[in-house]
């Protein structure tokens, strides 16, 4: 969705031309994969972050544009929300001291943009939702002013044919209606991409499905929507819902949400392609000019376009995707599963401990997704993304018994994951120094049983028993989270509560 996407309305014959190229696309993506057209491995990894704007008060800023006019930088790019940006870091090769580096390169380019948002009484905040928007803030009016988004927003809103039904029961519960898609942009994740030969995607997806609880329970960062305590991270359910396009009926008959976890292991990159043709109807029919199957008997790489944009608007927590880089097609897994933030050492150690991890079980000789059924790996993902720091999980049993038990992840984490993702970094060649610094994020947080999601809520309930009420205190607990996160110490070390707080 990142492309310039311009069209006015679509008829009939626009939908019917875009099918038929979506299958003339599929069958391109075949005939490329039979043909072994893909690049060789490249041990390449790629991070996109959606930020946040938020003023000295704590509350949403809604300036992306006249920021992004500050910052003048191809890095930083608009989002849907008009108080969201999103920052893309160049691909870099997996080894040596490559955490080290996107370190580095974060913390200057988000230094950077903070200082240019400040001469707007603006600032950048890395978290999995906003704790101070309210629900008029999310409204069409706040939409980006681009193309895509109006166009996107108008397509979702006519498929569903009435507005979004928000209901998400948690701590507290949330119940309410919104008559745009623009509650999506509350959700801020971080998306790390890798880069994998077409023999790989399979295992490298798979192991990416199953570790996606584990992902959330670890980083877990976005408990609270429209000012109400829900789940410890409240992005998925939010934008399953702000998302989706069938209305009851629908879902009653079992049509598929187009965000999803997936319904079972793949064995290629196509299945995943092929199912989104099969379950989901197209949202922007908007056809290229590229014939793919004619490219491809003269010889040439196509784009596939239409299939390109089609995986765009089907919202799965790992997608695959088909890029060319120099003229040379390849495939990447888009690992979509985390929040934003807190700090740079936070989101460097979530990439850090799931490339390591990835890695090691994509090549493990009793593969876990042979071990556990994948409505177990999906049930994962909502207990994690319910309890945080706090799941249990189910796991396949160690040694050589079958089936699985239920563990708390702070548990399975520290005693059976950390070894893997360690052995899983060293395989890339990353140093023991890198290594061992972002795992120990992980560690900590593990044995203090503190990630984003937990400071969060522990501090706002803080805020509440010193007598500041709710929307008094989720300011002063997101002005807080903002001091700490600018002094850069990974969240697992930041202290509950305020200064001077007994």
């Amino acid at each position: 969705m990142g492309e310039k996407v311009v069209a006015d309305g679509f008829d009939l014959s626009d939908r019917q031309r875009y099918r038929r190229k979506l299958h003339e696309c599929l069958e391109g993506l075949g005939r490329l994969l039979d043909e072994k057209r893909f690049d060789k491995p490249k041990n390449l990894l790629g991070l996109e972050i959606e930020l946040n704007l938020a003023g000295s008060d704590g509350l949403p800023k809604m300036m992306n544009a006249e920021v992004l006019e500050r910052i003048a930088s191809r890095d930083f790019q608009t989002e849907l929300g008009m108080f969201n940006l999103e920052v893309n870091i160049v691909p870099h090769r997996l080894g040596g001291r490559v955490f080290d580096q996107l370190a580095e390169e974060l913390r200057t380019g988000l230094g950077y943009a903070h200082r240019k948002a400040a001469e707007l009484d603006a600032g950048i905040m890395m978290i999995g939702i906003l704790p101070t928007l309210g629900q008029d803030d999310l409204v069409h009016g706040n939409l980006s002013d681009v193309d895509r988004y109006v166009l996107l927003n108008d397509q979702i809103v006519a498929a569903r044919g009435e507005h979004f039904q928000l209901d998400i029961e948690g701590v507290e519960r949330l119940n309410c209606t919104s008559a745009s898609i623009v509650p999506e942009s509350a959700c801020t994740s971080v998306q790390l991409h890798l880069q994998v030969t077409p023999g790989r995607f399979a295992d490298v997806w798979n192991a990416a499905q199953a570790v996606a609880g584990v992902q959330i329970a670890v980083g877990a960062n976005a408990p609270f929507v429209f000012g109400r305590e829900l789940w410890r991270e409240s992005r998925p359910p939010l934008f399953t819902q702000a998302t989706d396009t069938r209305p009851p009926e629908l879902v009653a008959q079992g049509v598929r949400p187009r965000t999803w976890f997936g319904e079972k292991w793949v064995d290629s990159a196509y299945e995943l392609f092929e199912e989104n043709l099969r379950y989901f109807p197209a949202l922007l029919p908007i056809c290229d000019e590229e014939e793919p199957l004619r490219v491809l008997d003269d010889g040439g790489v196509p784009r596939l376009q239409e299939l390109v944009l089609h995986n765009g608007t089907v919202y799965r927590w790992n997608r695959p995707v088909y890029g060319i880089a120099d003229g040379v097609p390849h495939l990447r897994v888009e690992n979509r599963v985390l929040p934003a933030g807190p700090t740079v050492a936070d989101v460097i150690a979530n990439a850090a401990f799931y490339y390591g991890l990835v890695r090691a079980l994509a090549e493990d000789s009793r593969p876990v997704w042979r071990r556990m059924r994948f409505e177990e790996a999906e049930a994962n993902f909502d207990t994690a993304c319910r309890y945080g720091i706090d799941a249990e999980l189910m796991w396949p049993r160690t040694g050589r018994g079958s089936g699985t038990q239920r563990v708390p992840a702070v548990k399975l984490v520290r005693d059976e994951l950390l070894p893997l993702a360690a052995a899983g970094l060293d395989a890339w060649g990353v140093e023991a120094a890198d290594r061992d610094r972002y795992l120990g994020v992980i560690e900590e947080r593990c044995r203090r049983r503190v990630n984003g999601a937990s400071w969060q809520v522990e501090t706002y309930h803080r805020a509440v028993e010193a007598g500041l009420g709710r929307e008094a205190a989720l300011a002063a607990m997101t002005r807080r989270y903002g001091e700490l996160a600018g002094e850069g110490e990974a969240v697992h070390l930041w202290p509950v509560g305020f200064p001077g707080q007994g």
